[in-house]
């Protein structure tokens, strides 16, 4: 049974300094791939957009922004001698793919959404405009936010942070592989300690690898909430918001 956000805020209260009533989900490429090691895992595609649903359901306004690197990463383009600005094209291209994908799930279970890419492509999806994203969160139809920025050099990661100050989310969660912020890379330093807690000045003071430096000083500058979770973990999403499991909040100030 979906819980309403008023009830998930009253949880959230006693345990975590921010109360979203909209929220901007940014979900890797890799999310996506499951146990697969190349493009987009069904089962895995399905349980995300059943638990984005939930979080729908229970009252909340969700924008999302996904990446490509299931299925092209542009740094591997750049590897294999592809000039850079074609590359991060290419890498565009990609997160609509994921984009469309996501809509499809989500509206096989009866939500609406929209896909709204940043690279206009009118006869696949919308094109960005602020308002209109903004005007079809108050419809209550999830917003998919594809092609990052619609310009090379800027990761999805900014493109993240953007939507969601040009919406006024009131918090970023990012969803990847791992659960939160490690002062090492836990897959192969076992001894890597977790943070629960961070401020976005240690995360550019320690080039701690969360998001690029950009993003991170963007996030800063207008006081974004950023939340780091794991979405392969099942119930991650409903759980990150009420502040259980591990995830690791980063925000400007460590009293909250």
């Amino acid at each position: 049974m979906t819980e309403n956000i008023d009830d998930i805020c009253k949880t959230t209260k006693a345990t975590y300094p921010y109360i979203a009533r909209r929220i901007l989900l940014k979900l890797s490429g890799e999310s996506l791939l499951g146990a697969t090691s190349y493009g987009i895992d069904t089962e895995t595609l399905q349980r995300i957009a059943c638990e984005i649903i939930e979080l729908h359901n229970s009252g909340l306004e969700i924008a999302i922004v996904v990446g490509g690197g299931n299925i092209f990463r542009g740094v591997n383009g750049i590897e294999q001698g592809i000039d850079r600005v074609t590359s991060d094209h290419m890498g565009m291209l990609a997160t609509v793919m994921n984009a469309l994908a996501l809509q499809n799930a989500i509206e096989s279970m009866k939500v609406e959404s929209r896909v709204m890419s940043a690279v206009p492509m009118s006869s696949i999806c919308e094109p960005y405009i602020r308002r209109r994203a903004l005007h079809h969160l108050q419809k209550n139809r999830i917003v998919i936010c594809a092609a990052g920025t619609g310009h090379p050099f800027f990761t999805t990661d900014s493109a993240a942070v953007l939507r969601a100050s040009e919406m006024k989310c009131d918090i970023l969660l990012k969803g990847t592989k791992v659960d939160g912020v490690y002062s090492a890379d836990p897959f192969k330093n076992p001894d890597a300690i977790h943070y629960k807690t961070l401020t976005y000045d240690q995360i550019l003071r320690e080039k701690l690898n969360v998001m690029d430096m950009s993003a991170v000083g963007l996030a800063r500058d207008n006081n974004l909430p950023l939340s780091v979770f794991s979405v392969t973990t099942p119930g991650s999403l409903i759980n990150v918001l009420k502040g259980a499991g591990h995830s690791t909040l980063i925000h400007d100030s460590q009293e909250g």
